[in-house]
């Protein structure tokens, strides 16, 4: 199964024009063959927590989402776009969401790890275990950004049976190890491919890393990215998770009873 992933500079509150490169990107990847797209953190809506939070009205996400629903549709392929979402309860949460290639919703994540001042004054840290669906014949997760970075997460999303995980970020400069060996590292441990997708270019004073990547399960980069903005394309084979599980059988020998003993 062949990945796209969006590296792209976001214009914050600019909806259309985020809205466009998305459109133009699905465009060029459906030609291409990907299955999926995979956009950055708050792409749409571009990644600025205090000013989205401010400047953007929340009755206006519902079209926006199916904006995003037909740009699938159209184009005919999967697509993992992240927007703020409002609980019932009035939390401002950030959100991804993973649609097939009809543009119908397969599965849906809220952070759980928010980092740093902005997105804590922004948002509200969400509390569910990411789920796995299948996709296109593959066990598919996801997390948001500094999610990958808690080995928790991934964990919880491999023993939940994903062989796939997809990210979108929202990664700055200074940041380099998260990219080359950190995310190989999680692929690894967990023995699964992640694909990481991140924002280039500076919005709203933050200059991102870019540096997209997709590691697969045995720690291997499929593909990396630069700075600029491009699209990144890595193919996925679908046995290559079950095949590492079954060579060093990390999941099958872990010892969740033991560890609770030492507190973990």
């Amino acid at each position: 199964m062949l990945l796209a992933l969006l590296q792209e500079n976001s214009v914050v509150l600019d909806v259309d024009a985020n809205c466009r490169a998305i459109a133009a990107a699905a465009r060029t990847a459906a030609a291409r063959g990907a299955a999926v797209l995979v956009t950055p953190e708050l792409f749409p809506v571009g990644y600025a927590p205090r000013r989205v939070r401010s400047g953007l009205d929340p009755s206006l996400l519902p079209e926006l989402q199916e904006r995003l629903a037909g740009i699938a549709r159209s184009n005919g392929i999967g697509l993992v776009y992240s927007l703020p979402r409002v609980t019932g309860q009035g939390d401002w949460q950030i959100s991804a969401t993973l649609l097939d290639a009809s543009g119908a919703t397969l599965l849906s994540y809220g952070k759980v790890h928010l980092f740093g001042d902005d997105e804590r004054a922004a948002f509200s840290p969400a509390r569910e275990a990411p789920a796995v669906v299948d996709f296109n014949g593959i066990p598919t997760s996801l997390v948001i950004c500094y999610d990958v970075e808690f080995p928790e997460s991934v964990r919880a999303a491999a023993v939940r049976g994903a062989e796939l995980l997809l990210v979108p970020t929202a990664l700055a400069h200074g940041f380099d190890d998260v990219p080359q060996v950190l995310l190989r590292a999680r692929a690894l441990e967990s023995q699964l491919t992640i694909a990481y997708a991140n924002h280039s270019g500076e919005e709203d004073g933050c200059r991102f890393l870019g540096s997209s990547v997709v590691a697969g399960p045995d720690g291997g980069l499929l593909a990396q990215a630069g700075g600029e903005p491009q699209l990144l394309y890595a193919e996925v084979d679908p046995g290559a998770a079950a095949r590492e599980r079954q060579n060093v059988p990390y999941l099958a020998e872990r010892r969740p009873d033991l560890y609770r003993t030492w507190g973990l």
